[in-house]
């Protein structure tokens, strides 16, 4: 009987030798952000890069050879592409050689048979954005009107792969 009363007696005693909890709550921060740099403007604002200019060029000039380069692939990709009465597995086979890997992922699922183009008709024409030399839009004439072809590469060595083939309009 006096071994619970003890053991009672320590637990208070330790229990009041012990700091007491600070309940008082902690000023409130504010919680308004500073910016630690001046706000980006829009491109109709202003300018985005740092310093204010915008470089000629993001990364990559265009030359005669990337230019080139890209109607190649905008041809073949086309000519690959407008196959209706090809088989599916071999069809979208033949036509990831010139896809990046989201279109190939994209296209896995055309089925073919429901492309109007039989064939090219003529040269691929390309829109050249000089202030961009990683994507360029093609214009490729096909027996079912122009569709546009949109390429991109990840550096001047790089390939271009088709990232989007899109119909003529309606």
């Amino acid at each position: 009987m006096n071994k619970p009363l003890a053991l009672i007696a320590v637990a208070l005693l330790c229990a009041a030798c012990a700091p007491a909890a600070n309940t008082t709550p902690a000023p409130a921060e504010p919680t308004a952000a500073t910016p630690s740099a001046p706000v980006s403007l829009s491109a109709s604002s202003g300018p985005q890069a740092p310093g204010g200019t915008v470089p000629a060029t993001i990364g990559i000039s265009w030359d005669q050879a990337s230019k080139d380069a890209a109607e190649d692939v905008a041809e073949k990709a086309m000519t690959d592409f407008a196959r209706p009465g090809l088989e599916e597995k071999q069809w979208a086979n033949d036509l990831a050689r010139w896809l990046t890997p989201q279109a190939t992922a994209d296209y896995s699922a055309v089925d073919p048979a429901n492309i109007p183009a039989t064939r090219v008709t003529g040269p691929a024409t390309l829109g050249v954005d000089e202030a961009n030399g990683y994507g360029v839009m093609a214009a490729v004439p096909t027996d079912a009107g122009t569709y546009t072809v949109q390429l991109l590469r990840t550096g001047k060595e790089s390939p271009w792969k088709v990232n989007r083939l899109t119909p003529p309009a309606s």
